[in-house]
């Protein structure tokens, strides 16, 4: 079985993704009590699918110990051996973002010194780093699906999209459904629970993948700017949902949410500003430019922390 291993640069701790997952509802992730993350979903490639089991060796006090990956590459229904070279450096880069391990983090723990809100962040949340969607294109595909509704619902729907029209693969032991390559989305007509204006949507975007207008690499590497006026093109995406696609998708680490209410309303509270401060997007993104550039990570804790909040009740 391929296998890949991954060094992180700077803190990080796979057990802290994996409770992220257990309660970000998009996922529906259901985690077995051995430590080992598992994972299925559609490559970047846009045909086929990987299933990858991850573990996280133990490494002395204050280091992140080393990541360990084995994956299986599906192409056609079969499992196949990935090509030397460019087809096993994909899964592998793909891998690697999800749990954002492609970003050095070395930075990161100095931002502490200078904020006493990230400092509490860190200790709050230690080794978490953003946990991405598995790509651009299902980052794109839920913000089409859980547009005005409840993302419970939203993520049924999505969940009962792998079952029945994803590839089945065997992880670690395990029975795991990825959500719908492009190729196979764009043959779906009928999704119950959505609307036909939706399931057209999702074709777009189906297509917009194929074509590589969601290609993770491409939307990091130009200015943020430029990446999201491209995302906001596509039928059904506006900025909310552009952002989303950015960060959460593609990866980018230092783009402060403009169009996300929760993040702004969370970084108003941590540092202790009013309710019309926390309206004033151009005031919270001045606080959030002491963050570079890390910007997209310390919104992400400070929304895990607000969801945490509501879900404890406090």
């Amino acid at each position: 079985m391929p296998a890949a291993s991954f060094t992180p640069k700077g803190p990080f701790s796979l057990a802290a993704s994996t409770r992220f997952l257990e309660g970000f509802t998009p996922a529906s992730y259901d985690q077995a009590p051995d430590g080992v993350l598992r994972l299925a979903f559609p490559a970047d490639d846009g045909e086929s699918v990987i299933g990858c089991a991850l573990r996280q060796k133990e490494a002395a006090a204050g280091a992140a110990g080393t990541v360990h990956a084995e994956y299986t590459l599906h192409a056609d229904g079969k499992a196949t051996e990935p090509a030397a070279g460019t087809t096993a450096e994909a899964a592998r880069t793909q891998i690697a973002r999800i749990l954002s391990l492609d970003v050095d983090a070395t930075g990161f723990s100095a931002l502490a010194g200078t904020d006493p809100v990230v400092a509490g962040l860190q200790a709050e949340f230690p080794g978490l780093r953003p946990v991405l969607f598995h790509s651009p294109y299902e980052a794109a595909a839920w913000t089409i699906i859980g547009n005005r509704i409840r993302r419970t619902q939203a993520a049924r729907i999505k969940a009962r999209l792998a079952e029945e029209h994803g590839q089945a693969v065997h992880v670690a032991g395990r029975r795991m459904h990825a959500f719908p390559a492009p190729a196979r989305l764009r043959r779906i007509n009928d999704i119950p629970g959505l609307t036909d204006i939706k399931t057209e949507r999702l074709h777009s975007l189906a297509d917009a993948a194929l074509d590589g207008r969601l290609d993770a690499t491409q939307l990091r590497d130009q200015p943020a700017e430029f990446a999201l006026a491209d995302l906001k093109e596509l039928p059904g995406i506006g900025p909310f949902s552009a952002e989303l696609i950015l960060i959460r998708g593609a990866g980018h680490p230092d783009v402060f949410p403009r169009a996300e209410p929760r993040v702004h309303k969370a970084t108003a509270a941590a540092y202790g500003l009013d309710a019309t401060e926390a309206d004033d997007t151009t005031r919270l993104a001045a606080i959030a430019g002491s963050w570079r550039p890390y910007r997209s990570w310390v919104a992400f804790l400070l929304r895990v922390r607000a969801q945490d909040q509501v879900a404890s009740g406090g």
